[in-house]
């Protein structure tokens, strides 16, 4: 079927072309079914050259009101489909003319909230909950400590590898999004729990990954999510926290110590800067201690107990100042 042909040439060559991730591809490939599901069902199982812009709107209108989407959710629909139909007309298969994407009106954009962060005192509590008593909880401790001092993604801390940590040289080297690498230089303390976990977990080929299951396997991104899910938990911690949270945590903390945003934005593996701006938020806390600082608090106080008693003239009427 043409639709399952062009799904397939789309995720196996365009996106794979550019060098997108298995689970970015595997998500865009979910995207596009769930669209020629709704085709199916809704539109007679029409041929993707035969859809026409009205037709997007529809299957937008329908995903707000029926699947009860979100406006983020409905935005990643609008841009895979029109990577898709753009990918499809650049391969041939479809005349510029047809494609129902071009000259589609502009979604509203997302608005974009502020990430909440974890305070240093519950840093503190998480990274002091792991049972330092055992492999595991060395292990667990010390990807905390990697997450929140570097800032990487769970999918960057669960693929690393032996010959990418580089304890003497105090570097971890990851492969983030788009295949790209970056190096990050570790702290001290980061080194040191490192060091420790390695020391205990034993000697491994420089092939192995860094942080091991209990049964010796390469550790997934979602196992990283579950250990931080449940330190938390332990930690009595309210905020629901995850590896990109403490990825939230490391950049905000770098903002409030002074530290360059351009810096931030090479360490987090951002290719646009646009992207690293949003770390420049303070937190209510911040506003409400800055507004108490602030002298003008001082200043009002002196007039007011200038003249406590004293009815200034500008509080009278025009005419009785000028009978007056």
């Amino acid at each position: 079927m043409k639709w399952d042909y062009w799904i397939a040439l789309y995720t196996r060559t365009h996106c794979t072309a550019r060098g997108l991730a298995s689970s970015s591809i595997a998500a865009y490939d979910a995207t596009l079914r769930q669209f020629w599901s709704y085709v199916r069902f809704r539109l007679d199982d029409r041929p993707p050259d035969q859809i026409a812009a009205r037709d997007v709107l529809a299957y937008l209108q329908h995903l707000r009101d029926e699947r009860r989407n979100r406006a983020s959710a409905v935005n990643r629909h609008v841009v895979i489909l029109r990577s898709f139909y753009c990918a499809i007309v650049a391969m041939g298969h479809l005349e510029p003319a047809q494609n129902p994407m071009v000259g589609f009106p502009v979604i509203k954009g997302v608005p974009k909230k502020l990430p909440v962060v974890l305070s240093v005192d519950e840093i503190e509590r998480l990274l002091a909950t792991p049972d330092t008593d055992t492999v595991l909880g060395l292990r667990d401790r010390a990807i905390l400590s990697l997450l929140y001092g570097t800032g990487i993604r769970a999918t960057e801390c669960a693929s690393l590898r032996l010959t990418e940590v580089d304890l003497e040289g105090m570097t971890v080297t990851v492969t983030g999004k788009g295949g790209h690498q970056r190096t990050i230089p570790l702290n001290e303390r980061v080194v040191a729990a490192l060091d420790i976990y390695a020391r205990a977990r034993g000697a491994a080929l420089p092939t192995a990954p860094f942080f091991r299951s209990r049964r010796g396997r390469a550790m997934s991104r979602g196992a990283v999510y579950e250990r931080v899910r449940t330190l938390a938990a332990r930690a009595q911690i309210r905020k629901t926290v995850s590896p990109h949270r403490l990825r939230h945590t490391f950049a905000t903390h770098l903002v409030k110590a002074g530290v360059g945003l351009v810096t931030i934005r090479d360490l987090l593996g951002h290719r646009l800067i646009t992207s690293t701006q949003i770390y420049l938020h303070v937190t209510a806390h911040d506003l409400r201690e800055a507004a108490d600082r602030h002298p003008i608090g001082r200043l009002l106080g002196v007039v007011e107990h200038l003249l406590p008693d004293v009815k200034l003239p500008m509080q009278y009427s025009p005419t009785l100042r000028r009978s007056s």
